[in-house]
């Protein structure tokens, strides 16, 4: 297997970053409900959310990191990744209408195997740091449907 057909648009260098962003919706709740089962008061019961520290809904801690998945299959390493292991941080609250941005940056890439470690982060859109963290990730080659 080359270097080419793992990382079609050539293998990741220390310092290169690559961002995402999207507007979080409250139908990204009841999304992730129904894939996970969490039914916690604090991302559905207004009054139990609003006597919380959080002061209103907040989505699922799955819902914002989920952007950080998006960047690494799509944009860096790119498609054929998956992630080996995290570390997050979760440092603020995301709400219903929050746009949010996962950015990821390349500390190191293995050279002899398709490994990369990124430092990771999700920030909303008042600039606040609401994920920060690492992530280890390997890359396999995605094979082309047939013709």
């Amino acid at each position: 297997m080359t270097t080419s057909s793992i990382w079609p648009n050539g293998k990741p260098s220390v310092g290169q970053t690559a961002k995402l962003s999207r507007q979080v919706r409250g139908r990204d709740i009841e999304l992730f409900t129904e894939i996970s089962g969490d039914k916690n008061p604090l991302h559905y019961d207004e009054a139990a959310a609003k006597r919380s520290k959080f002061g209103e809904i907040v989505v699922q801690g799955g819902v914002t990191s989920a952007i950080l998945n998006a960047v690494v299959a799509e944009e860096l390493p790119g498609p054929g990744t998956v992630f080996l292991h995290v570390e997050w941080s979760f440092k603020a609250p995301v709400r219903p209408g929050d746009t949010i941005t996962g950015e990821v940056t390349v500390s190191d890439v293995r050279d002899d195997k398709p490994i990369t470690k990124l430092d990771t982060k999700v920030v909303r859109q008042d600039g606040t740091i609401v994920l920060e963290g690492k992530a280890v990730c390997y890359t396999m080659a995605v094979a082309a449907e047939p013709r």
